[in-house]
């Protein structure tokens, strides 16, 4: 069904508030998970918020807990996100890099002890709207096999990477599988087969069933090992950067997986050179990806643009929300 995004907000704000969220935080809370959905990602936006209701309800996330700052030096510092809702953390995080690149040119923020912080392409938005290169990234709980091996051993960590542009931002939003779980439980709702094979079935065939995949929990990382290595770098790193959790130290039980390690970056490229040219550079670039696939009659897309154009449908018609999970949230 399509439902508007003021009712979607709305909707996801009263149950945070009913659940003890302060009123403006629960408002931002909201508006965080009905952006996901407005943009398309219903996986990490309506049909998430279920399941970040329950870990409410069990303990998992501290609806009034704050980020704290536990160290700085220069242009870096660590937080501590003590357990509270992950979207709002991660969104915190954000805005402190950008304060960090204000100042120094560059930030750099880690963050520990969170929780899940959703949809990872709101916070790279969030940076390119303040005019910042955004960086940011987040391990997760061990869901997918270690290249070679048939066992669950590195996460599938959300990599972001955003570039401001007053056309469209260009934004890039992926997990380190070729299809996060969220995109595999879309597919199997819609009864849709994924584009192209995206894990491994019970014969150990390469699949393009989204079912036969979740219950081998058996995903193909992006670009084979070299997926399966970035995976397990972004996971040190944003570990390190925190000093908090590694993949390693999650549960492997989802509606306990708690305690992330995530990292935030932002570059003030624009304060290095003349007026405009950085957005010059990146419109350049647009360009010429758009009039070279179109001189050979073929169509390419930078990655933030077919987000923009669900983004401008969902405002002008509804955001499209699936009927079961639409009724599983009101009942909440």
């Amino acid at each position: 069904m399509l439902v508007s995004y003021d009712e979607v907000h709305a909707t996801l704000r009263d149950v945070l508030q009913r659940g003890g969220m302060e009123p403006d935080r629960a408002d931002h809370c909201a508006r965080l998970f009905a952006d996901a959905s407005r943009d398309g990602v219903a996986s990490h936006g309506v049909n998430r918020f279920p399941r970040f209701v329950a870990m409410i309800r069990n303990g998992m996330v501290d609806v009034h807990a704050r980020p704290v700052r536990v160290a700085t030096r220069g242009a870096m510092e660590r937080w501590d996100g003590r357990r509270g809702p992950g979207n709002l953390n991660a969104s915190a995080c954000m805005t402190r890099a950008i304060e960090l690149a204000r100042e120094h040119g560059i930030g750099a923020v880690g963050l520990g002890n969170s929780n899940h912080w959703m949809r990872g392409g709101n916070y790279g938005w969030q940076a390119a709207d303040a005019g910042m290169i955004g960086l940011c990234w987040s391990n997760t709980l061990p869901n997918v096999p270690a290249w070679g091996t048939t066992i669950p051993l590195i996460g599938n960590n959300p990599l972001i990477i955003a570039v401001p542009r007053a056309g469209g931002h260009v934004v890039l939003d992926m997990a380190m599988s070729q299809f996060s779980y969220g995109a595999l439980g879309t597919h199997r709702m819609r009864g849709q087969e994924l584009p192209v094979v995206g894990g491994y079935d019970e014969q150990g065939e390469l699949t393009r069933d989204p079912a036969a995949i979740e219950r081998t929990q058996r995903l193909l990382p992006i670009g084979f090992w070299k997926g399966s290595g970035l995976a397990i770098l972004l996971d040190m790193v944003a570990a390190v950067l925190a000093g908090g959790k590694a993949t390693h130290d999650f549960s492997t039980v989802p509606e306990e997986e708690s305690g992330q390690s995530q990292a935030f970056l932002a570059l003030d490229a624009a304060s290095l050179g003349a007026d405009g040219e950085s957005g010059s550079i990146a419109d350049r670039i647009v360009d010429a990806l758009h009039d070279g696939a179109a001189g050979a009659g073929e169509e390419a897309r930078y990655p933030g643009e077919r987000t923009l154009e669900v983004r401008a449908k969902s405002m002008r018609e509804g955001v499209f929300v699936d009927d079961a999970m639409w009724r599983e949230v009101l009942a909440l």
